[in-house]
């Protein structure tokens, strides 16, 4: 075990030293209740293998989380009765990370309430095509040589 997942909250609640509402569990994923719900059922669910973002997980793992957010999410779904879902997880305090283990929300949603849109939470930024274009090519670029560097933006957002 290293330093980072003795002290990481989500470490600790999928060891159960820390209670939790579980929803579900396997050899390598936690799925619980979120104890700051936007709404009834809103669920976390995550990989017991500690890792602060996605980024480093490997695919095959990544992969595995997934399968079982789409399990848990239509468990979630169905205990609740939600119209729809929206599935959220956030890499890095710029996204609004807080707790600093691979995690996804899991929260439904209903008609009633007037669905929010990921333009809603976050306003849409018109850029030129030029813009867009360059975005899209360093994307592709750092696609294409398999990088995984992180480091600044060559756009100012």
């Amino acid at each position: 075990m290293t330093e980072g997942e003795g002290g990481c909250l989500f470490c600790k609640i999928a060891r159960g030293e820390i209670p939790s509402k579980k929803v579900y569990e396997d050899a390598n994923v936690f799925a619980f209740l979120d104890i700051n719900p936007r709404n009834p059922g809103h669920t976390l669910v995550i990989p017991k293998k500690h890792a602060a973002t996605i980024l480093e997980m490997g695919e095959k793992d990544v992969g595995a989380l997934y399968e079982r957010v789409r399990y848990v999410a239509a468990g979630v779904q169905a205990g609740t009765k939600a119209d729809g879902l929206s599935i959220v997880q956030s890499n890095g305090k710029a996204a609004g990370q807080v707790v600093t283990h691979v995690h996804v929300h899991i929260i439904p949603r209903y008609l009633s309430e007037g669905p929010v849109s990921l333009e809603g939470v976050l306003g849409v930024k018109k850029m030129a095509d030029e813009t867009l274009d360059g975005i899209a090519a360093s994307i592709k670029k750092s696609i294409g040589n398999g990088s995984e560097e992180t480091g600044e933006s060559d756009f100012d957002f």
